[in-house]
């Protein structure tokens, strides 16, 4: 039985998710059990040539897609997420110090993160007033980060945006939408300040 049949049969059966949930994930600590991450190694796809320095907060349970090409690095004290969508990372890419990516997150070939920058896909649902936030789950959008892509420190990046090819986000921007490829973005919320010119 592959992946996604057993996904499937976990959907069909809320009691059933529910125990497999609670035993993989530490439901306080919202991170998978130490046991779990005992078996990282099995389940995560990483490239020989690919480093995550041992700070790095792992949280990744087996139920999701976690990949990282080759030659890529994810730097100290960072946070890698996939508990609610895949994280996936291709070559020669670098995740600076102290970001955080929680999926569902594709980031491409020849990308740098600077310092700091938040990467996430996901938001808490809060419409309905009859109940508590924690009480009313989250929701996520993919974000997709093409190749060739400069994201400076501190920037944030939100659910549901594709950030074109040889982009540049400035800085401390905080992206809502869509980056055409080639632009370069700055401010809260990023609007684009320059094209860069392709060359023949």
């Amino acid at each position: 039985m592959d992946r996604n049949a057993i996904r499937e049969m976990m959907k069909a059966n809320s009691g059933i998710k529910r125990l497999v949930d609670y035993l993989i994930m530490n439901q306080r600590l919202t991170r998978p059990r130490w046991y779990v991450r005992l078996f990282a190694p099995l389940y995560q796809h990483r490239a020989l040539s690919a480093k995550i320095y041992g700070s790095v907060r792992m949280d990744t349970p087996p139920y999701r897609r976690f990949s990282i090409g080759r030659r890529s690095v994810v730097e100290s004290f960072s946070c890698i997420n996939n508990a609610v969508g895949d994280v996936v990372i291709g070559d020669f890419t670098r995740i600076g110090l102290h970001c955080t990516v929680i999926g569902p997150v594709t980031i491409g070939s020849h990308v740098n993160l600077a310092q700091g920058i938040t990467v996430s896909a996901l938001n808490h649902n809060f419409d309905d007033t009859h109940l508590r936030i924690d009480q009313q789950g989250v929701s996520t959008r993919e974000i997709r980060i093409d190749d060739d892509v400069w994201i400076g420190s501190n920037a944030v990046i939100t659910a549901g945006v594709h950030i074109g090819s040889h982009s540049v986000v400035a800085a401390g921007a905080v992206v809502t939408k869509d980056v055409p490829e080639y632009s370069v973005v700055a401010g809260v919320p990023a609007k684009v300040i320059k094209t860069i010119r392709r060359r023949d």
